[in-house]
């Protein structure tokens, strides 16, 4: 079974958010099913390209409506990967420090294009393609129906949305550029008079999934637009719960820790990464420590912070430590309470992966107040390092936190509200004191299984389920 993941991110390559991580993971897990699982992504000037040697295996020419672009399809010299990474180079469109930009509908399109003429031309083609939300919405429909690639149009073509939030819509003065095909059917590109990639993905794809059932339940209800839609195509829709890679996430092994530590160790391991997490930002390792890792956007929640952290140092005894970066004002008031909180309250505007790791290991608490959460990756690695989520009952939270006073092992509220999060603090303050207990799920919830074994069994379900209908 010969698989390729096309996706604008990919672990350890280019990240930005879960999607990297998902498919820096599911491929390998497939592989170790027996698959031939590899992903095609676009070549950035970032600092995995610029610190590994790549070799070209194939190169030609895309046209983007009246533009000649050359393009290679690289692949690296030594094999690091445990699956095989293809990556399109277009110097003047991908070639960038960034992933994502205000460029972005050539930038894609033209990847698009690339991928799918590359696809066209290999002796063996793949059995099943596998797109990665909107950056890649339009291969289902090309490979339907543009002329060029009706060699392809029988490849069943499975469509992932891990956040519907954004679809990649763009004008109909671009319509030129995505190669020919019969004007009758441009419908599919359409969605309320505009053309949506990821639209066009839900009506062309052989099989839509989301990373958890939860989500695929709410986007019935609520998805940006596209619900109805949805609904429509629900007959060919799944909820597929992500995993989580438990070779890179592994307290026993992560090269990034100050102290690994198993299960029986675990309260030794998290000291000792809690203390370097004090030192290094000021706080009381005494205290219960309380962190979040993550976008500084409206759909984690985190606008709520400044106030809901204001009230909960006020009225609570313990620390509180903050990683990530986005939204300016959120930033600007969260640096002003660290400076009206010193020794109690700091953060890491920013991202490091390393400094994740290490939070995810040292912090008591894990704070996910998410106003949308498709699947939610961060509760998954807290519990794997022995820290207990703290999230609202939405998405993949939903599915994978049960409220400890419904014998589960995490805090759950229902709304994304300063009083929920605050509520939730003090109780969790609260269960901070009962050593014997607290020990007790630090020791489970280090023990549930969240790899991406079992969700990668379900993906080589549905695809086989394709040729069987």
């Amino acid at each position: 079974m010969k698989i390729v993941h096309i996706s604008a991110e990919c672990y350890p390559v280019a990240k930005v958010g879960g999607l990297a991580d998902v498919v820096g993971a599911l491929p390998k897990y497939q592989n170790q099913l027996g698959a031939d699982s590899s992903v095609i992504m676009p070549f950035y000037n970032n600092t995995f390209t610029r610190k590994h040697n790549f070799e070209s295996v194939y190169n030609s020419k895309i046209h983007l409506g009246y533009i000649e672009y050359d393009f290679d399809i690289l692949k690296l010299s030594t094999q690091i990967l445990e699956f095989d990474v293809f990556f399109i180079d277009i110097p003047t469109l991908l070639y960038k420090d960034y992933v994502y930009s205000n460029d972005d509908t050539d930038r894609f399109l033209a990847f698009q294009i690339a991928a799918l003429d590359w696809i066209l031309t290999l002796n063996k083609k793949p059995d099943y393609i596998h797109c990665h939300d909107h950056h890649t919405g339009l291969i289902p429909f090309m490979a339907q129906e543009s002329y060029k690639y009706s060699a392809l149009n029988k490849i069943p073509v499975i469509t992932t949305i891990h956040n519907a939030q954004y679809q990649g819509w763009f004008k109909y003065h671009h319509l030129y550029k995505i190669p020919d095909f019969d004007n009758n059917n441009v419908g599919l590109l359409d969605w309320n008079g505009i053309i949506n990639p990821l639209a066009a993905a839900i009506k062309c794809a052989w099989r839509i999934t989301t990373v958890s059932p939860s989500y695929m339940e709410e986007l019935m209800i609520n998805a940006n637009g596209l619900e109805g839609l949805l609904r429509a195509e629900n007959a060919k829709a799944v909820g597929i719960l992500n995993g989580i890679d438990t070779e890179v996430w592994n307290p026993e092994t992560d090269k990034y820790l100050i102290k690994n530590y198993k299960v029986s160790s675990n309260q030794s391991g998290k000291l000792a990464n809690k203390k370097w997490l004090c030192t290094e930002f000021n706080l009381n390792p005494e205290k219960p420590l309380f962190a979040f890792i993550g976008r500084l956007v409206g759909e984690k929640g985190s606008d709520l912070f400044p106030d809901a952290f204001n009230v909960a140092l006020r009225n609570n005894d313990i620390s509180i430590l903050l990683l990530g970066s986005g939204d300016p004002n959120t930033e600007e008031r969260l640096n002003a309470l660290k400076n009206e909180n010193e020794g109690r309250y700091n953060n890491f505007i920013g991202y490091d992966e390393r400094l994740s790791h290490i939070i995810y290991a040292g912090a008591d608490f894990l704070l996910m107040p998410s106003r949308v959460e498709p699947c939610g990756l961060n509760q998954m690695y807290a519990l794997r390092y022995g820290t207990i989520p703290i999230v609202r009952s939405i998405g993949g939270l939903k599915d994978t936190i049960i409220d400890i006073e419904n014998d589960g092992f995490g805090f759950v509220h229902k709304e994304a509200s300063v009083n929920d999060i605050c509520y939730s603090i003090e109780r969790a303050v609260n269960f901070y004191k009962a050593k014997t207990e607290l020990k007790k799920i630090k020791k489970y919830i280090m023990q549930i299984d969240h790899s991406w074994g079992n969700s990668a069994k379900q993906y080589i379900k549905l695809y086989k389920s394709i040729t069987t209908n």
